[in-house]
């Protein structure tokens, strides 16, 4: 049956061309916007997912820029570090000249007082963007490291957490440390006391380290008639005074480690300083531990040892601060100095090597963000992204489609006119 008022073909040919067309508006979505998922009516799920992914590009290009500034910063430190150490090592050289009696002492202190101001020059100018790692004289929590965003950590419910590499300032500068006259001190708080006799040999475990407080060997000398030793000479006054003798006002960030490091060296500078026997008494660090050792103790011949502590304002000082007191004007002062220099050489020597760790640790970490970034980008290409070939062949495809339903619709549209024919 042939009706005028209904076309069914027309009608036909007419939502094929419209589903054809549809088609070739998206394929040419695609070859503009390169993209087969550009908006969520596209795929919901897949644009979710791809925006979530580029966020996280977003927030890695940032890490990226983190990473550097952190890399730079710890780049001056170390770089500064090294200059101090070698800097040290020829004040050694110097110090090592003036054991020699026949050499002008004084000279060689004018060079020695030169080289610790150019220390100081090279610590006061080792900043970047205003932070510098290598001044450290302050006992406010959180002032003793700083951190350097290194990552974003998302879970499998999508909660991101930021993650940060962690660097400890290290202070190289001379300033001189200062134990509070009206502090309170505490005699065997820093850490347990012990007694050196026919064992000659105690270990002081260092307590847990509070900024602004300051640690000290006390020592009791005892020995009736000093035949192995005089007691006196190994022996401090219970009080702020006595603590004052071998001491160490801690920094923030310092560990117990870093405070027994830090009174084995000032042990051994006041040893040289007062010319003491280290055979009759002697310490060094083991981790948080200070170990005393003694070759003339025995049962009747005794020292205790103990690790005190003054509380008050006390003067956090720099890391050399004992470069201040070099002196090289006499046999006896040469000789300390010798021994003092070689604690604030590995002072230096610990400070370059921390941030060579660090920055070797930023660096992996750099080139991880820069290859996670590169997966991510791959990633989300992979799910948006439009196969061009596909939609060039696709394109071809549907306007030759097109041609025809045009064709198609335009014979459908004529076929009424074949019904006049029967009323001729």
């Amino acid at each position: 049956m042939s009706s005028i008022l209904t076309n069914t073909s027309a009608m036909v040919a007419l939502q094929t061309l419209r589903g054809i067309n549809s088609n070739l508006s998206k394929t040419q979505d695609e070859i503009s916007t390169g993209k087969s998922i550009a908006t969520a009516r596209d795929n919901s799920a897949v644009w979710a997912i791809s925006k979530v992914m580029e966020s996280d590009v977003k927030g890695f290009k940032a890490i990226s820029d983190s990473l550097s500034l952190g890399q730079s910063t710890i780049t001056v430190a170390r770089s500064a570090a090294e200059t101090v150490t070698d800097l040290l090592t020829e004040i050694k050289g110097k110090i090592v000249a003036a054991q020699e009696d026949n050499v002008d002492r004084t000279k060689i202190q004018t060079d020695i007082v030169a080289l610790r101001d150019q220390i100081n020059s090279v610590v006061n100018a080792a900043q970047f963007n205003g932070l510098n790692l290598l001044s450290n004289t302050s006992s406010t929590a959180g002032s003793g490291a700083v951190s350097v965003l290194s990552s974003l950590d998302r879970n499998a419910s999508g909660t991101v957490t930021a993650s940060h590499i962690s660097v400890n300032k290290h202070d190289l500068g001379t300033a001189a440390q200062a134990v509070d006259a009206a502090g309170t001190y505490a005699a065997g708080s820093g850490g347990a006391a012990g007694t050196l006799n026919a064992a000659q040999s105690a270990s002081l475990t260092v307590a847990s380290v509070t900024a602004g407080t300051a640690y000290s060997i006390g020592l009791t000398g005892t020995d009736a008639d000093s035949s192995a030793f005089v007691p006196a000479t190994y022996t401090t006054s219970g009080d702020v005074a006595g603590a004052s003798q071998i001491t160490y006002v801690a920094r923030d960030g310092d560990t117990a480690a870093d405070v027994a490091n830090a009174l084995a060296s000032a042990y051994a500078t006041y040893a040289a300083e007062n010319g003491l026997d280290t055979n009759v008494l002697n310490f060094t660090a083991n981790g948080s531990s200070l170990v005393a050792t003694s070759g003339a103790t025995d049962g009747t011949d005794t020292i205790a040892v103990r690790i005190d502590t003054v509380a008050g304002n006390n003067t956090v000082g720099g890391g050399l601060a004992a470069l201040a007191d070099v002196d090289v004007s006499s046999a006896a002062s040469a000789e300390a100095a010798l021994a003092a220099v070689e604690g604030l050489i590995q002072t230096a020597i610990d400070a370059s090597a921390e941030f060579g760790s660090a920055q070797g640790r930023i660096d992996i970490q750099s080139d991880f963000v820069s290859k996670l970034t590169d997966s991510l980008k791959a990633g989300i290409g992979t799910l948006v992204d439009a196969d061009m070939e596909e939609a060039s062949a696709r394109l071809q495809a549907l306007q030759v489609q097109q041609q025809l339903g045009i064709q198609s619709l335009s014979i459908a549209n004529q076929q009424p006119q074949s019904i006049l024919a029967l009323f001729r």
